[in-house]
């Protein structure tokens, strides 16, 4: 890149910077009395000029002030060489509140929380796919001698609970072989590999133990189907009514807060946006017309994927203004993802 051409790029980093700080159209003097940019006012109107003719600032209609368009921070976005990371102190109090966690349900609503105080924006977090997950885990407790209760475990931190309607009574002997067959059929499964080994079980299943193990298998095989009430975890909404001007509508492009409420409320729009995000410790950055959603047109949404141990249980991510502080939104993200994934790894 030539020196020029860094020149300019400083220039819009700049403008990028106090837009995102201000609120309002940047001009050259402004620049000029903010930042040492090594060069005269005529030479920032220049560039800023140059800057407006290839599309990375505009002009609003009220003010003779530039802001950014959806390629200028695209640009600012794609040259971030350098992320703050959270201090010391901000990462162990995020995974202390985490690790405070009762469960996985626990664990998402308050990462989904700090996310949204972090970056004072909507996030959002997708629940574990089951079929990411593996069974770590089946625990079957006798509550009488002709009931019992199935708790399966996920890797991902999932505990589902079934209780099964024997019709018989069943012996503590007999209760410690079924254990040892359904955890040997299941452990360390994926979740539709397991399922398919549960209903083969009976097959193979002892004579006298056939009854139960059917009984047992068609609960089970129901635990692990997919549960899509519980996709998304979503907190911060009121943020976006903070920033209300952010998100009026421009000529041709849809953008109103109630479309972007409005969208939010359709889950697949947002499970949308976070597909792509299936890389934990790659954090993915869409811009406005990137997002693909006509009523997100004046979002950014940057998400990433969450995991432990090589596998990604689901997406995580922030949707707000374009007019947004991306190096902290992006720091933030990555080190919720982090310790959520540590966090539900580790249980």
């Amino acid at each position: 890149m030539s020196s020029t051409e860094e020149r300019r790029f400083q220039v819009l980093r700049a403008i990028v910077a106090d837009y995102v700080s201000t609120k309002e159209p940047i001009g050259s003097k402004t620049l000029v009395d903010r930042h040492n940019l090594g060069v005269s006012s005529a030479t920032v109107r220049n560039d800023m000029a140059v800057l407006e003719a290839e599309g990375y600032i505009t002009q609003t209609h009220t003010s003779s002030g530039r802001v950014p368009t959806d390629k200028g921070y695209r640009q600012f976005v794609d040259r971030i060489s350098e992320v703050k990371p959270l201090s010391a102190a901000e990462r162990r109090a995020i995974l202390q509140f985490l690790e405070s966690g009762v469960d996985l349900d626990d664990v998402l609503r308050r990462g989904v929380r700090l996310l949204a105080q972090l970056t004072r924006q909507v996030a959002v977090v997708q629940y574990p796919t089951l079929s990411s997950s593996s069974v770590r885990h089946l625990e079957v407790v006798a509550l009488t001698p002709a009931r019992l209760l199935l708790v399966l475990i996920t890797d991902s931190g999932r505990v589902d609970q079934r209780i099964v309607e024997l019709g018989d009574v069943l012996e503590d002997d007999d209760l410690v072989r079924l254990r040892d067959l359904l955890g040997n059929a299941l452990s360390g499964k994926r979740l539709a590999a397991a399922s398919i080994a549960v209903s083969e079980l009976a097959e193979d299943a002892p004579e006298d133990l056939r009854d139960v193990v059917i009984r047992c298998a068609t609960v089970l095989v129901e635990t692990l189907v997919e549960h899509p009430e519980d996709r998304l975890v979503l907190g911060g909404t009121v943020n976006l009514t903070r920033n209300a001007a952010d998100f009026e509508d421009l000529p041709g492009m849809p953008g109103s807060l109630r479309n972007v409420l409005e969208a939010l409320e359709e889950q697949v729009v947002v499970l949308k946006l976070l597909a792509a995000s299936q890389d934990a410790g790659r954090v993915t950055v869409r811009i406005g017309e990137e997002t693909q959603v006509a009523e997100m047109r004046s979002t950014s949404v940057v998400s990433t994927g969450y995991g432990a141990a090589g596998t990604v249980f689901g997406g995580l991510g922030v949707l707000g203004p374009t007019r947004m502080d991306y190096p902290g939104t992006i720091a933030s993200v990555a080190t919720v993802a982090r310790y959520i994934g540590e966090v539900l790894g580790e249980r």
